[in-house]
């Protein structure tokens, strides 16, 4: 902390966080849950630093208030029901998308606006907002273990609000003047050194204590988007909304090679991407033609050798919610730029659902989970397995019985 009693400051982010998670506990400053260590760090009085959230000409001003999960935030939250406003919170780790609106119940007293706000409420009382849901964000709150007077932030080390705040900019959901504001424990506050900072943290405008709303006037550019040369396969397989925004962004010509993909490779599924989209209109596939203009069923089958056919391991995935306007090859590049090639996929676009055949139920649930978050056309596809699977031998999909 600058000028006073508080851990010193270190000279790498994990150095910082490890002396202020210590100092949180030895000095008696630590609430639950505990120990901190890992954590954004719950504090004594972080309730007082949340409610001066209300003085805030940007609090006043916005309609809608994201605001992270945390323990700590847990008073922001209900302040933003108090005021009806509207509250979005990221979901877990991004798992199932990117927010999650917390809608009380009718007539909820000041009780139940205040379990709405703790995170058995965010169970309880949220409905997810798809990629597809246009959403303006006007304030955003995050937690933080460390933070200087200059808008410098260090978070727990796993990168989620840099992301999240990376992929609200890709969705359009913020701006560059959209404020950013952390609540944090005064000795949290310290001389954190510039060089600690990479291109895509996030820095904040407003930092609120126990005893004091300090206006950092940070200079510094916060993220313009999803840095994608950073990802790695990894975090896409654990992010689906990710990929999902790397396909949006991928056809409107944006470099989105990853930090662990072969350059050659990539090169190569560009030169694919724009023959595709160079390609006319009259020399598209009629099949393709056919099932998106007079909804006809469309069956393709790559080569199935007898034996797949025959062993009755063959396991659909059923894709539903498809816009009127998709066509089955746009569906067909998505499974390929996602690795969830089919070895069959039936079209069915006039109700707005598809088909597809894997050759067992480990590809058809790694289809699955790779596919999951999938937006096309403006809709966020729902992505399961087909609840009755083909009986042995059968070739054909009886899609009456996969409803």
């Amino acid at each position: 902390m600058q000028g006073g009693a508080g851990p010193r400051v270190g000279t790498t982010k994990g150095g910082v966080r490890e002396l202020v998670w210590g100092y949180l506990e030895s000095s008696g400053l630590a609430e639950r849950p505990r120990p901190v260590h890992g954590r954004i760090p719950n504090f004594k009085g972080s309730h007082q630093a949340c409610c001066s959230i209300k003085e805030l000409d940007a609090f006043s001003r916005a309609s809608v208030i994201k605001v992270d999960p945390d323990k700590p935030l847990e008073g922001v939250r209900l302040a933003t029901l108090q005021a009806r406003k509207t509250l979005l919170v990221p979901t877990p780790r991004l798992r199932s998308g990117l927010f999650n609106r917390i809608v009380p119940p009718s007539g909820a007293t000041k009780e139940i606006l205040r379990i709405c706000a703790t995170s058995q409420g965010i169970k309880e009382y949220s409905v997810p907002v798809g990629l597809d849901g246009k959403v303006r964000v006007d304030l955003v709150v995050v937690g933080s273990v460390a933070v200087s007077e200059k808008g410098w932030r260090i978070g727990k080390g796993e990168g989620y609000a840099d992301m999240e705040y990376a992929m609200m900019v890709s969705m359009g959901a913020v701006k560059e003047e959209t404020p950013v504001v952390t609540i944090v424990h005064d000795c949290q506050v310290l001389d954190i050194a510039e060089e600690l900072l990479d291109d895509h943290d996030l820095t904040v405008d407003y930092i609120l204590t126990p005893t004091r709303t300090i206006k950092t006037n940070c200079k510094r550019p916060k993220p313009q988007g999803i840095i994608w040369h950073k990802v790695s396969y990894e975090m896409l397989a654990k992010i689906p909304i990710l990929k999902s925004l790397r396909y949006k962004e991928k056809q409107t010509g944006k470099d989105v090679t990853l930090q662990d993909e072969h350059p050659d490779l990539a090169n190569a599924n560009k030169s694919a991407a724009l023959n595709a989209k160079a390609m006319p209109g009259n020399t598209r596939p009629q099949a393709a033609m056919g099932s998106a203009q007079t909804g006809q069923q469309y069956v393709e089958s790559d080569s199935l050798s007898p034996r797949l056919e025959g062993s009755g391991t063959i396991t659909t995935v059923y894709v539903g919610n498809i816009p009127p306007n998709v066509r089955v090859s746009e569906l067909k590049y998505a499974l390929r730029e996602f690795h969830a090639t089919p070895l069959k996929v039936n079209w069915q676009g006039a109700q707005h659902r598809a088909f597809l055949d894997y050759k067992d139920k480990t590809a058809a649930e790694s289809a699955v989970s790779s596919l999951k978050g999938l937006s096309l056309g403006g809709n966020t596809l729902r992505v399961e397995l087909a609840k009755n699977q083909r009986n042995k031998g059968q070739v054909e999909i009886n899609s009456q019985k996969l409803i």
